[in-house]
Protein backbone atom coordinates (compact mmCIF):
# COMPACT_ATOMS: atom_id res chain seq x y z
CA UNK A 1 0.00 0.00 0.00
CA UNK A 2 1.24 3.42 -1.18
CA UNK A 3 -0.04 6.76 0.74
CA UNK A 4 0.51 10.48 0.83
CA UNK A 5 3.32 10.24 -1.84
CA UNK A 6 4.18 12.44 -4.70
CA UNK A 7 3.76 9.54 -7.11
CA UNK A 8 4.56 11.65 -10.32
CA UNK A 9 7.81 11.60 -9.16
CA UNK A 10 8.34 8.17 -8.35
CA UNK A 11 5.81 6.73 -10.99
CA UNK A 12 8.53 5.03 -13.07
CA UNK A 13 9.87 2.79 -10.00
CA UNK A 14 6.50 1.67 -8.80
CA UNK A 15 5.67 0.71 -12.55
CA UNK A 16 8.87 -1.47 -12.39
CA UNK A 17 7.64 -3.26 -9.67
CA UNK A 18 6.91 -7.07 -9.34
CA UNK A 19 4.19 -6.65 -8.19
CA UNK A 20 0.80 -7.87 -9.34
CA UNK A 21 -1.54 -5.13 -7.88
CA UNK A 22 -0.76 -2.14 -5.59
CA UNK A 23 -3.35 -0.15 -3.39
CA UNK A 24 -3.00 3.36 -3.00
CA UNK A 25 -4.36 6.28 -1.09
CA UNK A 26 -6.97 8.32 -3.00
CA UNK A 27 -9.79 9.29 -1.08
CA UNK A 28 -8.32 12.45 -0.19
CA UNK A 29 -6.66 13.37 -3.48
CA UNK A 30 -9.61 13.15 -5.98
CA UNK A 31 -8.50 11.07 -8.95
CA UNK A 32 -5.31 13.14 -9.10
CA UNK A 33 -3.16 9.77 -8.42
CA UNK A 34 -5.29 7.43 -10.42
CA UNK A 35 -5.00 10.17 -13.48
CA UNK A 36 -1.28 10.25 -13.03
CA UNK A 37 -1.27 6.10 -13.08
CA UNK A 38 -3.51 6.14 -16.29
CA UNK A 39 -1.04 9.17 -18.11
CA UNK A 40 2.01 7.11 -17.12
CA UNK A 41 0.41 3.78 -18.80
CA UNK A 42 0.32 1.75 -15.43
CA UNK A 43 -1.19 -1.79 -16.69
CA UNK A 44 -0.71 -3.68 -13.73
CA UNK A 45 -3.84 -3.93 -11.24
CA UNK A 46 -4.57 -1.07 -9.13
CA UNK A 47 -6.45 -0.76 -5.76
CA UNK A 48 -7.45 3.28 -5.05
CA UNK A 49 -9.21 3.65 -2.15
CA UNK A 50 -12.90 4.13 -1.99
CA UNK A 51 -13.47 6.34 1.12
CA UNK A 52 -11.77 7.72 3.81
CA UNK A 53 -10.97 5.03 6.98
CA UNK A 54 -9.79 8.42 9.04
CA UNK A 55 -13.16 9.53 9.15
CA UNK A 56 -15.65 7.90 11.17
CA UNK A 57 -18.59 8.35 8.98
CA UNK A 58 -20.00 5.87 7.07
CA UNK A 59 -19.47 5.27 3.66
CA UNK A 60 -23.26 4.90 1.89
CA UNK A 61 -23.57 2.76 -1.11
CA UNK A 62 -24.57 5.57 -3.16
CA UNK A 63 -21.46 7.85 -2.76
CA UNK A 64 -18.95 4.49 -2.67
CA UNK A 65 -20.98 3.56 -6.42
CA UNK A 66 -20.16 6.86 -7.47
CA UNK A 67 -16.19 6.72 -6.27
CA UNK A 68 -16.09 3.32 -8.52
CA UNK A 69 -17.63 4.90 -11.64
CA UNK A 70 -14.90 7.77 -11.54
CA UNK A 71 -12.68 5.42 -11.18
CA UNK A 72 -13.76 3.94 -14.12
CA UNK A 73 -12.78 7.01 -16.23
CA UNK A 74 -9.53 6.14 -15.63
CA UNK A 75 -9.42 2.77 -15.49
CA UNK A 76 -10.58 -0.34 -17.15
CA UNK A 77 -13.10 -2.94 -14.80
CA UNK A 78 -10.44 -6.22 -15.21
CA UNK A 79 -7.59 -3.48 -13.61
CA UNK A 80 -9.62 -2.02 -10.58
CA UNK A 81 -9.59 -3.96 -6.91
CA UNK A 82 -11.61 -2.48 -4.72
CA UNK A 83 -10.63 -1.36 -1.17
CA UNK A 84 -11.22 0.87 1.23
CA UNK A 85 -8.13 3.88 1.72
CA UNK A 86 -5.54 2.89 3.78
CA UNK A 87 -5.74 0.14 6.91
CA UNK A 88 -8.39 0.03 9.25
CA UNK A 89 -6.92 0.89 12.68
CA UNK A 90 -8.03 4.00 13.24
CA UNK A 91 -12.14 2.47 13.49
CA UNK A 92 -14.07 0.99 15.81
CA UNK A 93 -15.63 -2.48 14.71
CA UNK A 94 -19.55 -1.01 13.87
CA UNK A 95 -18.21 1.39 11.75
CA UNK A 96 -15.72 -0.64 9.59
CA UNK A 97 -18.19 -3.76 9.51
CA UNK A 98 -21.25 -1.47 7.96
CA UNK A 99 -18.75 0.49 5.88
CA UNK A 100 -16.82 -2.95 4.01
CA UNK A 101 -20.86 -3.86 3.71
CA UNK A 102 -22.19 -0.96 2.37
CA UNK A 103 -18.47 -0.93 -0.17
CA UNK A 104 -19.82 -4.67 -0.98
CA UNK A 105 -23.09 -3.74 -2.10
CA UNK A 106 -21.59 -0.72 -3.98
CA UNK A 107 -19.70 -2.99 -6.16
CA UNK A 108 -22.12 -5.11 -6.88
CA UNK A 109 -24.26 -2.78 -7.97
CA UNK A 110 -21.91 -1.37 -10.17
CA UNK A 111 -20.42 -5.32 -11.53
CA UNK A 112 -24.15 -5.36 -12.01
CA UNK A 113 -24.54 -2.25 -13.93
CA UNK A 114 -21.49 -3.43 -16.08
CA UNK A 115 -22.90 -6.89 -16.61
CA UNK A 116 -19.54 -7.98 -15.24
CA UNK A 117 -19.91 -11.84 -13.20
CA UNK A 118 -19.22 -11.68 -9.43
CA UNK A 119 -16.27 -12.81 -8.29
CA UNK A 120 -15.42 -15.32 -5.59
Amino acid sequence: HMCYAEFTDCLDAIMALDADVISIENARSGNETLEAFKNAGYRKDLGPGTYDIHSPVVPAVNDVQQKLQEFLSCMPPEQLVVNPDCGLKTRKWPETIDALRNMVHATQNVRSQLSLEPTT
